[in-house]
């Protein structure tokens, strides 16, 4: 089937654009202080704390790389398995939610120091905003390559675009109204899956068809891979999850644990909906379009289906990028003001100068995250390099903290040392030998070395928190 561009397309992307951008404003005008713009005034309900979970966890990874690349390029065996480590990691995260509201920490880094001391901060704000940097820059990019193909726009227009938004919506009103923006995209977009779903299976023929015209490859376990490259695709999501700040962030501004409990119960229910239909759509279009890019395969269904549900789809597609995008934006400008800012530029800042300075950061890393897209040439890649540095980097030594009392700083600070620079050797100086992505290497790595580091160095007399043993 030939692929053709539908200009009319826009309006749907244009209307939501218009009503994200109402909603913002609205809710702008409603923040009161830093706590307001970080953490909604820790005021969430079940039902948009929800949304916000379920939109922030699934963006352009997901519509553009993710269960959409392994579907087409692998089948839809090994796109589904994708879905595994995104419910073990909500199930983890409803065992560790009152802890972490517990905490009462903007950030993960706060969590951090208060274990293993500021050093563990430093290091861990650092590889928070290079990881959220890179994050932000691929659902700009998504947002330019999936108007481009719908609609003809070219790519460098529709990114644009994409960082106008993201920037603008992190900016206007913080998690106030990005959490409201957040319901409405996730909402959005599991209604659109919903209706799409069945009605691009019946326009490409029906499931018989379907398998007939993918790689016999398609239809196996493991769509060709080994069982190593396999895993390498399935760690990242899982231990970026785990540490993710944007979800502890979340968790911190519910109501309550019991809110926060009914939104993981329908995040995870959510989640069983989302990511089995984004792969059987993808996989649908690689019967329908075998010559496309891989990542554009679940984007491509909308010009083969009726005019009124491609839109749909199209700009619930765009909603998930677009509020994936500014969640990691303002979470990463919320650590450049409270990690660094904050604690060294000016300690003595008024919770004013502190809102402001989230602000300015946040046009600031926008900036830099439009930048950086330049230099990764599939969503893919960056979406895989960004998870593990974060996941290798911090969720080992953050996930200690909460199931680990014998855990000590110097063990967790070599441990979030040795995730980075594996993954950074892996990747840049070792270009990712046989094609086996990093996380493979750099969890096991950190994990082992938290736990070897911990129990060489800790004193049995001591409890092993940041004034017992040096950092």
């Amino acid at each position: 089937m030939e692929l053709q561009h539908d200009p009319t397309l826009l309006w749907y992307i244009g209307l939501y654009a218009v009503v994200m951008i109402v909603i913002g404003i609205v809710m702008a005008k409603k923040v009161s202080g830093s706590e307001d713009f970080v953490l909604a005034g820790k005021s969430l309900g079940p039902f948009v704390l929800m949304g916000t979970l379920l939109a922030t966890w699934t963006g352009s990874g997901s519509i553009s790389g993710g269960e959409t690349s392994m579907a087409f390029s692998y089948g839809i065996w090994p796109s589904l398995m994708l879905m595994v480590p995104t419910l073990v990691g909500i199930t983890i995260l409803y065992i560790v939610a009152p802890k972490i509201r517990a905490f009462g920490k903007y950030t993960v880094s706060g969590i951090l120091e208060a274990k293993y001391g500021r050093k563990s901060r430093n290091i861990a704000s650092v590889i928070i905003i290079l990881a959220y940097v890179g994050i932000v820059s691929y659902q700009m990019q998504g947002l330019g390559f999936i108007l481009n193909l719908t609609t003809g726009m070219s790519v460098e227009v529709g990114t644009i675009i994409g960082a106008v938004m993201i920037i603008f919506l992190a900016m206007i009103g913080g998690l106030r109204s990005v959490s409201q923006t957040d319901a409405i995209s996730g909402f959005l977009m599991v209604g659109g899956l919903i209706i799409t779903v069945p009605t691009i299976i019946a326009v490409a023929g029906g499931w018989g068809d379907v398998i007939a015209n993918v790689p016999e490859s398609h239809m196996t376990s493991t769509g060709g891979l080994s069982t190593i490259q396999l895993m390498g695709f399935l760690l990242p999501s899982l231990f970026l999850l785990l540490g993710d700040q944007n979800m502890y962030q979340r968790l911190a501004s519910s109501k309550g644990d019991s809110s926060a409990k009914k939104a993981q119960i329908g995040w995870l229910i959510a989640m069983i909906i989302i990511s089995p239909a984004i792969s059987i759509i993808a996989f649908t279009s690689r019967s329908m379009f075998p010559d496309i890019d891989p990542g554009m395969a679940l984007m491509a269904t909308t010009l083969a289906l009726p005019t009124i549900v491609g839109g749909v789809l199209l700009a619930a597609a765009a909603s998930f990028i677009i509020t994936t995008g500014n969640s990691y934006l303002l979470s990463a400008a919320t650590n450049l003001t409270y990690d660094i800012y904050g604690n060294y530029i000016n300690k003595e800042a008024s919770d004013k100068k502190l809102l402001s300075m989230t602000r300015i950061y946040i046009v600031a890393l926008g900036v830099f995250a439009f930048l950086l897209i330049r230099y990764f040439p599939t969503v893919l890649s960056v979406q895989m390099y960004a998870y593990t540095v974060y996941g290798a980097g911090l969720t080992p030594a953050l996930l200690a903290v909460f199931f680990w009392k014998r855990v000590n700083p110097i063990g967790g600070i070599s441990s979030m040392v040795a995730g980075v620079v594996t993954t950074l050797t892996w990747e840049i100086l070792l270009q990712k030998p046989f094609e086996i992505n990093s996380s493979v290497i750099a969890v096991p790595v950190a994990i082992i070395v938290l736990i070897v580091v911990t129990l060489v160095t800790t004193n049995n007399n001591t409890s092993g928190g940041p004034s017992t043993v040096k950092a």
